[in-house]
């Protein structure tokens, strides 16, 4: 395993910490804008209807989904330029 590999490991899991918080605290915001409520349906809140469950599911994974990509390849960039190696 190249050496960039293994260092970018402890950097690659506190990125990816980093980037599920950052990304709950945006889809708070979205879904207080969009929902016009403070909080989002969980899967097990029986007053909320399926379609306002799944659409906020939706929502939410994409937006987890691109903050965790775009913190993951500004890692690795970063990663490059220290190392000159890609991490992966």
């Amino acid at each position: 395993m190249k050496a960039s590999k293994v260092a970018y490991k402890p950097v690659g899991l506190a990125l990816g910490a980093g980037a599920g918080l950052l990304a709950g605290a945006i889809f708070n915001e979205v879904w207080k804008l969009a929902g016009h409520e403070d909080d989002a349906p969980n899967a097990t809140d029986e007053d909320r209807p399926w379609r306002e469950i799944l659409i906020a599911a939706a929502i939410q994974g994409a937006i987890f989904a691109l903050v965790k990509a775009a913190v993951q390849r500004s890692g690795a960039v970063a990663v490059r330029r220290v190392s000159g190696t890609w991490p992966a």
